[in-house]
């Protein structure tokens, strides 16, 4: 989780939500780093954890994840629940939740909902207290700008 939370710090230079992904093989070895590049590329999709996923993809040369961890900053939203899902990663490990829009638990729980095909086990609270921080941090700056 350490190294998620120095990825999202990465994303305060394009002025993005510092959150930071993190993929990890089956021996511990880092696949893929993400953070948020939505401002930098104005692009809805490029959340930490899809582009982590991407880069992953890329790295081992096929679209299943299978047998690797994703660390993350903040909960998943729905969008990238589902690409967790998809994408067939094995573990997901979170820091802080997202009571409003997470999707792993706090207002959905798509990746253990019964009724969801590819199971993800989910471990979360991870260093919780020092992703959150980041997060109401940057959510201090910015209204402070407004």
């Amino acid at each position: 989780m350490r190294l998620a939370l120095e990825e999202a710090e990465k994303a305060l230079a394009s002025g993005d939500v510092p959150v930071g992904a993190v993929i990890f093989n089956e021996q511990g070895q880092v696949v893929a780093t993400g953070h948020n590049e939505r401002e930098l590329h104005q692009d809805p999709t490029a959340h930490a954890e899809i582009v982590a996923i991407r880069r992953a993809a890329n790295v081992i040369g096929q679209w299943r994840l299978e047998n690797c961890t994703m660390a993350v900053t903040l909960e998943p939203c729905p969008m990238c629940a589902g690409a967790i899902a998809q994408s067939r990663i094995s573990t997901l490990v979170i820091g802080a939740w997202d009571q409003k829009a997470g999707a792993v638990g706090s207002m959905w729980d798509l990746l253990r909902d019964p009724r969801t095909l590819n199971k993800v086990e989910v471990r979360g609270g991870v260093l919780e207290d020092e992703c959150a921080t980041l997060l109401k941090e940057f959510i201090q700056e910015v209204r402070k700008k407004d």
